[in-house]
């Protein structure tokens, strides 16, 4: 079992749900990413996704694509967000996973990512632009090195596209829980129970929603429907304010209503 899946599985059998927290790497810079990623892991975040900004982030919002503009402006790059990891690594054993779209990977070579990723603490990778149809390689090198490739479903894949993605995916499912960018959202009109029942019928791996999850009271609404939410474009506002003793609080009341 891989320490993500066991992590998720651990929390649920003690009554309670994970708290996935979101992070551009290097936003706003890297010294400030690598003390946001100790903040949230002491506030209780039981994974940390950490994104590897890039130019074109098709799958974000504006929230998380000004995140990716400011880190490239300041000179993130992959090599260093790994030593970034590297570093928090020494400190606490939060599993870590990078989000990544596929270009970043692919320009620096697909199994030497995953040889470094493993070898500097990363536990697994999301990649929102690559289709299940076309990831058979990269999950192969994952696979070698130890790393869950986790696959994102939407209210609108198909059951027989679940089927085929659910049977090769680790780690976890990312269940989004709408059609469309990543943001904060005031409503979520997604059948939850209806997307959480469907996903169930094809694995047994936990379910993690994300999406416009924003505080408390929409992660308690989100529990009884998963294992996991997922928490980003909320912290990386208050990122992006500079807020970071106020991104601290809302990643610890989140997770208390996950409790």
């Amino acid at each position: 079992m891989s320490i993500i899946t066991e992590r998720l599985r651990n929390l649920v059998s003690c009554g309670e749900k994970g708290l996935i927290t979101y992070m551009t790497g290097g936003d706003p810079d890297m010294k400030s990413s690598q003390e946001i990623m100790l903040s949230m892991a002491k506030a209780g975040a039981d994974i940390i996704e950490v994104g590897l900004p890039f130019s074109d982030p098709v799958a974000d919002g504006p929230v998380i694509q000004a995140a990716s503009n400011r880190a490239l402006a300041n000179g993130a790059a992959v090599g260093k967000i790994l030593q970034m990891i590297a570093d928090v690594c020494q400190e606490v054993a939060v599993p870590i996973v990078i989000m990544s779209y596929y270009n970043p990977i692919l320009q620096f070579g697909l199994q030497e990512f995953c040889a470094q990723a493993q070898a500097c603490g990363v536990n697994g990778m999301i990649i929102p632009d690559l289709p299940y149809e076309e990831s058979e390689r990269l999950r192969n090198y994952a696979d070698g090195y130890q790393l869950d490739l986790i696959p994102m479903v939407a209210p609108t894949t198909t059951p027989e596209r679940l089927e085929a993605i659910c049977s090769s995916a680790r780690g976890f499912i990312y269940c989004v829980s709408v059609a469309g960018v990543t943001g904060v959202r005031d409503h979520i009109q997604t059948d939850l129970d209806l997307l959480s029942s469907a996903v169930r019928r094809y694995t047994d791996l936990p379910l993690a929603i994300g999406f416009g999850v924003s505080g408390p009271d929409r992660a308690r609404d989100m529990a009884p429907f998963c294992d996991a939410v997922i928490v980003g474009s909320a912290l990386v506002e208050l990122i992006a304010e500079q807020k970071y003793k106020e991104m601290e609080k809302l990643t610890e009341d989140i997770k208390t209503a996950l409790r």
